[in-house]
């Protein structure tokens, strides 16, 4: 558990952080369900409570460490600690993408620093360097690997061809997985990171409704087996990204979903449960932040640098950055977010059936960059790669290839991103 990493943390580095802080850190609480069950923690039995309200209201408690997640109680908890001037370290990604706004305007009318870095990528320091390392520059592009669950599933599907519930029931017996998997699987906890990744890259207030998601259960060893053949890989990816819309006004896209990558890119590389994010701006170039992005102790790694952080405003009086939504830009919606598309069809091998699947494509004015047919009769596929198009003109695109009476089923369709060729 974060929590319990958490204080671990505290009491083995209690010197170092004293010294780096300036003044020594004194746990004052710690609230849980059942302060009665016996913990093997180097705590005060007498400082758990199950009375979380009270104990963030207490005047002597100068920072709060709220790292229970979900939006209630954590929101009213943390309100009530902002609003009464304690500085907040959360991990909360699901409450900071549905309502970060009203946490970071609680601690800006109260005088109090909210710092968010375990919110996501556990212990790979990527917030405070969109916030502050970056702030002299201008980030075009956002993108990674933000959830260990299903980079792990979709790594196993590539290492050894297995299909998409059997790498799942592997995650789970080794505790990657939830028992019920489905925040991970169905793209909730990416799209909530994504959302926190936008906000900060583009100073634009983002939230998880924002954000175009997509899960991995529809993904099968098909896709991977293709993708390999072409020389790439499939990763849920998150996707944030400033520039024109279709009126050619400033605008942020996010979305979240499966997509193919060319084994030559970055991300490609990242396996097992490791995120990784690619970030892009005008001066800095390719950025790459890469390590453990989940687990107690990671978690808890980035807990304390933002309660070391918070600790040494408290002492000098100053304030860490809080919500930059200046920019206020456009969310674009999916459908006019450019994109490509792999797109798999089984089809009758006849004359005629080619050029009847590229008047499709060229209807809606999407360009094919290459092509292939596998087999013969009628057990034939075409596999299609698009150059860029509004992702909506793919979408129709790809509607209309399952009416055609020469389509007899459209196998699967996925993003292709990373400069494929």
């Amino acid at each position: 558990m974060v929590g319990s990493e958490v204080v671990r943390l505290l009491h083995a580095h209690s010197s170092d952080l004293a010294q780096r802080i300036g003044a020594p850190l004194e746990l004052a609480g710690v609230a849980v369900r059942r302060p009665q069950r016996d913990r093997d923690l180097p705590v005060d039995p007498a400082l758990f409570t199950a009375d979380a309200a009270g104990l963030v209201a207490r005047e002597d408690v100068d920072i709060v460490v709220e790292v229970i997640g979900g939006i209630e109680p954590a929101r009213s908890l943390l309100l009530t600690a902002l609003g009464r001037g304690a500085s907040v370290v959360t991990a909360n990604k699901a409450l900071l993408a549905e309502d970060g706004a009203s946490l970071y305007e609680a601690a800006r009318r109260g005088g109090a620093d909210l710092y968010c870095e375990a919110s996501v990528a556990g212990a790979i320091p990527l917030l405070r360097p969109l916030r502050e390392s970056l702030a002299g520059d201008r980030v075009t592009r956002v993108m990674g690997i933000v959830n260990g669950t299903t980079n792990y599933i979709l790594s196993r599907m590539d290492d050894n061809g297995a299909g998409f519930e059997e790498a799942l029931e592997e995650a789970q017996a080794l505790g990657y997985a939830e028992a019920d998997p489905s925040a991970d699987i169905d793209g909730f906890d990416a799209a909530a990171k994504a959302a926190i990744l936008a906000g900060l890259a583009f100073h634009t207030r983002v939230t998880g409704a924002d954000v175009h998601r997509e899960g991995i259960s529809e993904v099968t060893a098909g896709d991977v087996a293709s993708a390999r053949e072409m020389g790439s890989v499939v990763k849920l990816l998150a996707i944030a990204e400033r520039g024109p819309d279709r009126n050619g006004r400033d605008s942020v896209g996010v979305r979240v979903h499966p997509a193919m990558i060319p084994r030559t890119h970055p991300l490609a590389g990242v396996g097992d449960a490791y995120n990784a994010v690619f970030v892009e701006a005008d001066a800095a170039g390719q950025l790459m932040f890469y390590g453990r992005g989940a687990g107690g102790a990671p978690t808890a790694s980035a807990v304390l640098g933002d309660l070391v952080a918070v600790a040494r405003n408290r002492l000098t009086g100053a304030r860490g950055m809080g919500e930059s939504a200046y920019a206020d830009l456009r969310v674009r919606p999916m459908g006019d977010t450019p994109t490509r598309y792999h797109v798999s069809l089984d089809v009758a091998d006849k004359a005629g059936v080619l050029a009847n699947v590229a008047q499709a494509f060229a209807a809606h004015d999407v360009s094919i960059q290459t092509v292939r047919q596998e087999g013969h009769g009628d057990d034939a596929t075409l596999v299609l790669v698009t150059h860029t198009a509004a992702d909506a003109a793919l979408s129709a695109t790809v509607e209309e290839l399952r009416r055609m009476d020469s389509v007899r089923a459209v196998a699967s369709v996925m993003r292709v991103e990373g400069g494929l060729g």
